[in-house]
């Protein structure tokens, strides 16, 4: 039985303890034996906003033992897995700490603040021979892994034109302060940057245009084209100051040589170029149940982390870093190693 430890009682980490509900319910061989947050006291009788509906609105947490300081959970639990949902700005030392004592690791994106802390987080993850993977979510995503089977098999030809986007209102607290976020493009954005790197690969350079809505959180608004040597047109939008009632939205739209394949978020739609469009049939999950689900069965049966490595993620998270170069410089190509 794997008794894992929630450090993060947010929006994501309530997210993250919906799912392990849910995969104990299920019978899997885990156990959510604790959770960890300054804050907990206040924050397990209140509602956290995202993107996103979590399970309940006030959480009866009556059955887990509760802490405000990880290293009194780490003393007196036996853990196997270590959730990170915490603020951003702390991920990469509390990971790298955590491997080096013996724990796997899921740790929420993005996957540290700066990609060389991210880099040094695969190298303590090899060297300590435990697990570590980052919750790039969408590529669990059913209508996302429909995109990455299409352009793996393909299918249609080459692609030759693809648009990612992805808006919502704006986030609270430290989400604000771009020294401890990143902003929108490292938080919200990489989320689409990511899937670009994980369908065509690393781009050579790229182009960005962003601007600061809000006081002191950095670009709020970004628009980032992706250099591919075959000429590809592949363009990703982000927006983080959508209120009203807007709500959420991500999507994609992805032409290839045969056809072209359509997502805007919760329905897939093919149009072949030689016969008539149709909506296949995808699962009705969410990403967050899945890589849970995918992380904790290769702990358990001790497979290699192939969907998501650690690398994957520095990588993307070096994409960001140059993108957000690139706006800085209001949009000049930034080249990328």
């Amino acid at each position: 039985m794997l008794k894992i430890g929630l450090v993060g009682f947010g929006f994501m980490g309530r997210m993250h303890f919906d799912n392990y509900l849910r995969l104990m319910e299920e019978g899997r061989p885990v156990s959510l034996a604790a959770v960890c947050d300054p804050r907990i006291a206040e924050l397990k009788d209140g509602k956290a906003g995202g993107n996103m509906n979590t399970a309940r609105e006030v959480y009866d947490l009556s059955a887990y033992r509760l802490y405000t300081d990880l290293e009194e959970m780490l003393a007196n639990e036996q853990l196997d897995v270590i959730d990170i949902a915490a603020p951003t700005y702390l991920h990469a030392e509390m990971a790298c700490s955590l491997l080096e004592r013996g724990y796997h690791v899921f740790c929420e994106k993005p996957m540290a603040r700066h990609s060389a802390d991210a880099w040094k987080m695969v190298e303590t993850a090899n060297r300590s021979g435990k697990k570590l993977m980052i919750g790039q979510c969408l590529r669990f995503w059913p209508g996302y892994e429909y995109l990455k089977e299409v352009v793996d098999s393909g299918r249609f030809g080459q692609a030759t034109e693809g648009y990612f986007y992805r808006g919502s209102g704006s986030p609270k607290e430290w989400f604000l302060d771009e020294q401890l976020s990143g902003g929108c493009i490292m938080d919200m954005h990489i989320h689409d940057t990511d899937m670009i790197n994980y369908l065509f690969g690393k781009p050579e350079k790229v182009s960005t245009l962003g601007r600061n809505v809000l006081p002191g959180s950095g670009y709020d608004i970004a628009s980032t084209h992706y250099y591919y040597k075959d000429g590809k047109v592949i363009n990703s939008q982000v927006d983080w100051t959508l209120e009203g009632d807007f709500g959420f939205y991500m999507g994609y739209r992805v032409n290839f040589e045969g056809g072209s394949v359509v997502f805007d978020g919760s329905t897939v739609k093919v149009n072949p170029n030689n016969g008539p469009g149709f909506t296949p049939e995808i699962s009705p999950e969410a990403g967050y149940y899945r890589e849970l689900g995918y992380f904790l069965d290769a702990v358990i049966h001790d497979k290699p982390v192939d969907v998501c490595t650690p690398e994957s993620a520095a990588e993307s998270l070096e994409v960001v870093e140059a993108e957000m170069k690139s706006a800085d410089a209001q949009g000049e190509w930034v080249k990328l190693v």
